[in-house]
């Protein structure tokens, strides 16, 4: 069994077999987030989808406060480094690697890139995402911010949980991310990256209603718990 608790926007942590993974780190300045970065307690894996402050912004501290290793592209990892993050583990897009608690592959999202704190513009990096293929658990999808792309057609069969952006504007909105629920074709999809900002404000049971029969749609609020 793994546990997903969603810390608002794209920040969630997955908990598996005793090893705690935290995706997408933005809390403190979160406004819709129920923690603060102090407070995420014993982490051993951060996985980045790219390095916008709305998803990267605690990376480096909480990474620093745990000795948690950092898992992203190359690019991102060789940035947190040089920041005094001890551990690291470079991927690019496609790529898989076996950890202990599963197999991760960097999927690709369509997003601009850049690296929040990288005040000499040196670091450059793709955004992605995750496909998290945990050791007897689920396989869970997350989307990062993304576009619909017809690479989501690949992980058809492949997905378990899917989580997806909805805000629009900035990433696919509801009507893409039904569509992409069609194309995955996972057994659930829990929607994020909404509802933080003005700009990104939607309505989560209309996202539900679009994708009908095709998955179980689970809503949750910040804080709120999902067990795969």
């Amino acid at each position: 069994m793994a546990t997903l608790t969603w810390h608002g926007h794209s920040c969630f942590m997955l908990e598996h077999d005793g090893t705690r993974i935290l995706i997408d780190p933005w809390i403190d300045e979160n406004p819709t987030a129920d923690i603060k970065s102090g407070d995420v307690g014993t982490v051993d894996y951060i996985l980045v989808s790219h390095g916008h402050f709305d998803h990267f912004a605690d990376c480096v501290k909480i990474a620093k406060q745990t000795d948690a290793t950092v898992v992203s592209t190359f690019e991102l990892v060789q940035f947190c480094q040089k920041q005094g993050v001890k551990n690291g583990h470079g991927m690019n897009i496609g790529g898989a690697y076996l950890f202990p608690f599963g197999r991760v592959k960097l999927t690709p999202a369509l997003h601009t890139g850049s690296i929040a704190g990288d005040e000499d513009g040196t670091h450059t990096t793709d955004c992605c995402g995750f496909l998290i293929s945990l050791d007897g658990g689920p396989s869970i999808y997350h989307a990062g911010d993304t576009a619909l792309i017809m690479d989501m057609q690949l992980l058809q069969g492949r997905v378990d949980v899917a989580i997806l952006p909805i805000g629009d504007n900035f990433t696919m909105g509801p009507e893409d991310a039904a569509r992409a629920v069609e194309m995955i074709q996972p057994e659930v999809v829990i929607p994020m990256h909404y509802n933080t900002f003005e700009v990104i404000q939607q309505d989560p049971e209309g996202f539900r209603q679009m994708v009908g029969d095709a998955a179980r749609v689970e809503v949750l609020e910040p804080g709120g718990v999902y067990e795969a």
